[in-house]
């Protein structure tokens, strides 16, 4: 980013380390209610984290790193088998197109 011209104060958001604990919730089947659920569990949570550490919880930096990331994870689950960057993405994909019979 650095060499790209990106000014430092925009380097650190914009860079995923990696090798940090994630959350992934899975359902089988998608209705009105779980999907419901699933929204209503990401509102109420993101906000209250941010009420507690003070911090704006609906940051942008994060939403469009989040959306460049699963830019590259949608080819590994609609597509053909393709190979998963880290153990643990690999085993959640073989998860997701097991249930899709992909």
């Amino acid at each position: 980013l650095r060499a790209q011209g990106t000014p430092e104060a925009l380097i650190e958001p914009k860079v995923m380390p990696g090798n940090r604990p994630t959350t992934f919730i899975m359902c089988r089947k998608r209705t009105p209610r779980s999907l419901g659920q699933l929204v209503a569990l990401y509102e109420h949570s993101t906000f209250t984290a941010g009420a507690i550490w003070n911090v704006n919880s609906f940051d942008q930096w994060g939403v469009e790193l989040g959306k460049k990331v699963a830019s590259t994870l949608l080819p590994m689950l609609t597509g053909p088998a393709t190979p998963a960057p880290d153990p643990s993405t690999a085993s959640l994909v073989h998860r997701y197109r097991q249930w899709r019979n992909r």
